[in-house]
């Protein structure tokens, strides 16, 4: 009876920290379809509160982290169960990194609001935007499920989003080449498209936790991956 009372305790204290997980993953999406929205308008209210709600995603990772801490301290969970916390902090740190690469996002609205636009750039990070919040929408899906099919077809689906990044940094390369005007808002535009790209690597990072904790082994292969960029690192 005892043990069957802390297993039955273990599993609803892991469901709290999984629904925590997921309140916290449906915070990033909206950030980051938020953010490329804010840049396609141009509105800088909408990047301010993208900028503003990154720290309720900071404090649920904080939320999470505790409470995983207080599962592995208190229930003594057996190697499976361990491995199901474990796999809810790895996947709370990439949704709070994704976070902050949308408010990364937000915070080059107001200088781009004051440059030149460049042609069809804010529809492509849109773009890039829904491909990659998909991406971890469906990570995230998978980790519900337990569906390594699904989760295996979002770690492929990381190359598509590399190709899509490589064709932007491409396209604001011929902008920059036929308009020296151009290449402020282009450097600013390939910072948020590499940024957006990386969440797309977060959202793998996801798919992969859920592989290996439905298998209890990480993906053999490499990643797919497809950059023919210069490699330029996208920060703050």
């Amino acid at each position: 009876m005892n043990s069957a009372h802390i297993a039955t305790a273990f599993d609803r204290d892991l469901e709290s920290a999984q629904a925590l997980v997921m309140r916290m993953g449906g915070l990033v999406e909206t950030a980051l379809l938020d953010a490329a929205e804010a840049l396609d308008a141009r509105d800088e209210d909408l990047a301010a509160r993208v900028r503003a709600g990154d720290a309720a995603i900071d404090a649920l990772e904080d939320q999470i982290n505790s409470e995983c801490a207080r599962l592995i301290a208190l229930r003594g969970p057996t190697a499976g169960d361990l491995r199901t916390v474990l796999t809810v902090m790895k996947i709370a740190a990439a949704l709070e990194r994704a976070g902050d690469y949308a408010k990364n996002l937000a915070k080059r609205t107001a200088i781009l609001s004051q440059m030149p636009q460049v042609p069809g750039a804010s529809g492509s990070i849109r773009r890039l935007a829904r491909a990659v919040v998909q991406m971890l929408t469906d990570a995230l899906d998978a980790y519900i499920r337990r569906d390594v099919k699904l989760a295996e077809d979002v770690r492929q689906r990381d190359r598509d989003v590399d190709q899509m990044y490589n064709s932007i940094f491409r396209e604001f390369l011929t902008h920059m080449m036929e308009d020296p005007r151009n290449i402020g808002p282009c450097m600013h535009l390939h910072f948020i498209a590499k940024n957006i790209e990386r969440v797309g690597d977060h959202a793998t990072s996801v798919a992969e936790q859920v592989i290996y904790l439905v298998t209890g082994a990480m993906p053999g292969d490499d990643r797919p991956k497809v950059d023919s960029t210069t490699g330029i690192a996208a920060r703050g």
